[in-house]
């Protein structure tokens, strides 16, 4: 009995809710309390909303992830392949003798420069497997192609005239500065501007030729040293304004040939044999040694006509607004004034062959450089910044891509 008295008396029910009711009540009244719970379901309408939103985000992850199939988007693999062939092959009949990285600016000039050269490599290792061309290594170990008599014969089915040059090439122990100058027309040609190589333009100068008339060696001639002669460019280019005339060098000039190329600078504006204005010479040198060579040559002009007061139509300034790029003015008659004025008439351009590229490895081993390649301002020459910038190459296999039977 005493101990049931000591213990303390249960707190009956109902006053236990409702003191946890006024706690609630306060906890509401201050914010501090836990926020009441919320269904986790939404309701109709936010339903349907969610679902929307989802789906949306599922669309554009689909997209996002959608493998870009290229040319085969537009045509199919192998219509693609036969064209690409068809391309390949009429590039080797035209210079005899090519690299694989000239079928990568030939036939995929818009790729970036490790997948162009990839499909160039895979295309040529099918053709040498068809036996439509033929591999070789030169003395400075290039590995070059020429085309084989199937190879002609694969291009008459198709409606093409073609002719073998594998003997050609087999023969040929250096062929590099052809190479080059295949090389640096068909970049050219990718950036949308007509190019012809030394003996293309030389046929182009004499088609057309009286038969009685002499055979026209050249495009120019100047004085050097007490005597005149007759030059000729590596690559003539054919823009709107005028030609564009590239000098590949090789090796150290001479000489002659350093004060050749001097004078061919002095008649920047003039017009050439085929009645078209030189506008612009760009010299391609294979080392930094014949590089700075060029650039010294020409820096030596810019002192020499340096605040020189032009009188006559021959006289030419010079000026480098830009590393290794050379304004070249002339007086000009502008019949709308009547009289004449300075004007800048045209430009020297001076850089490195990108020597760099056909050396390039597509595995681990590469220690060669990618950069030069058409989504810079590199090739075929670094434009002047007075002019627009190069426009981005295109597929030249899409125009072709509705017929894919050899009509060219």
């Amino acid at each position: 009995m005493a101990d049931s008295l000591n213990e303390p008396h249960p707190t009956p029910r109902r006053h236990v809710i409702h003191t946890q009711r006024a706690r609630a009540e306060r906890r509401r009244d201050t914010g501090d309390g836990i926020p009441e719970r919320q269904s986790l379901a939404p309701s109709g309408h936010d339903t349907q909303a969610h679902l929307g939103v989802t789906l949306q985000h599922t669309k554009a992850k689909a997209v996002t992830q959608r493998i870009d199939r290229g040319l085969t988007s537009e045509i199919h693999p192998t219509a693609l392949q036969k064209i690409v062939w068809i391309r390949a092959l009429l590039t080797v009949n035209r210079f005899r003798v090519v690299r694989a990285i000239d079928i990568a600016v030939a036939c995929f000039p818009e790729r970036p420069f490790k997948a162009s050269l990839t499909a160039a490599q895979r295309a040529m290792r099918g053709l040498a497997k068809a036996k439509l061309v033929r591999r070789y290594r030169t003395d400075r170990l290039q590995h070059v192609y020429g085309l084989t008599v199937g190879g002609a014969r694969w291009l008459h089915d198709q409606g093409i005239d073609a002719t073998a040059s594998v003997r050609r090439v087999a023969d040929m122990s250096n062929p590099e500065h052809t190479l080059w100058m295949n090389f640096i027309t068909l970049c050219c040609e990718a950036r949308g501007v007509p190019a012809e190589t030394e003996s293309e333009a030389l046929r182009e100068l004499n088609a057309g030729r009286d038969k009685s008339a002499d055979i026209k060696q050249g495009f120019v001639t100047v004085e050097t040293g007490g005597r005149q002669r007759i030059l000729r460019p590596d690559v003539l280019a054919y823009e709107q304004d005028g030609v564009t005339w590239f000098e590949i060098d090789r090796s150290k000039r001479g000489s002659d040939r350093e004060a050749a190329l001097c004078a061919l600078a002095g008649r920047i504006g003039a017009r050439l044999s085929n009645n078209q204005p030189l506008r612009r010479i760009v010299v391609l040198a294979r080392t930094d040694r014949i590089l700075l060579r060029a650039l010294a040559l020409l820096r030596g002009r810019v002192r020499d006509s340096d605040g020189l007061q032009l009188t006559s139509e021959i006289q030419r300034r010079f000026l480098e607004f830009e590393e290794g790029i050379f304004e070249v003015w002339a007086m000009v008659y502008v019949p709308d004034r009547q009289q004449y004025i300075d004007h800048c008439v045209g430009h020297v351009i001076v850089q490195l062959l990108p020597t760099w590229l056909p050396k390039v490895r597509l595995d681990s081993s590469n220690r060669q450089p990618l950069s030069g390649w058409f989504e810079e301002d590199y090739l075929p020459y670094r434009r002047p910044s007075a002019r627009s910038p190069w426009t981005s190459p295109i597929s030249p296999l899409l125009p072709f891509s509705s017929d894919a039977s050899g009509s060219w």
